[in-house]
């Protein structure tokens, strides 16, 4: 059996914080799945053509990352494409209680998938693409925290 890892987000825009995840997540699964959600009652700064775009850019020498998007559950997604495990970054405490929750709520919905947590290098857990978002929107430079294709 393959082991395939969705990794779920908004990637609004994709962050140095993401790209850590995946990188080092490469090692561990057969193939990553990067799932862009999309969700018509949330509002998008960047399109999502673009979005899409800036993860193909940075992972375009890696064969074992796809992009895809989907809506609705992530976990219904994730049984879709094959996925049985689900990739989560934390970056400090309250992102561990949040992701054990949902983790826990999949669980149950789908006992055979299994999520698995990596810890954001401490050089990239400040980062947020809310923050990316912010510093963008007010003109600042936003370069250090990203990768080469989200950058101006």
């Amino acid at each position: 059996m393959d082991r395939i890892a969705l990794f779920p987000g908004s990637f609004d825009p994709i962050t140095l914080g993401h790209v850590d995840i995946i990188e080092r997540a490469l090692p561990l699964f057969d193939q990553i799945i990067i799932a862009i959600g999309t969700n018509s009652a949330k509002k998008y700064l960047f399109s999502l053509e673009q979005r899409i775009l800036w993860i193909e850019q940075t992972f375009r020498d890696e064969p074992k990352i796809k992009v895809v998007t989907y809506t609705g559950l992530t976990v219904d997604f994730a049984k879709n494409t094959g996925a049985n495990f689900l990739l989560r970054g934390l970056r400090n405490p309250a992102d561990f209680e949040f992701e054990k929750a949902i983790a826990q709520a999949n669980r149950q919905l789908v006992p055979t998938l299994e999520t698995v947590f990596l810890l954001t290098s401490a050089r990239y857990a400040y980062i947020s693409s809310s923050i990316v978002r912010e510093v963008y929107q007010h003109g600042g430079d936003f370069a250090e925290f990203v990768p080469t294709s989200v950058r101006p």
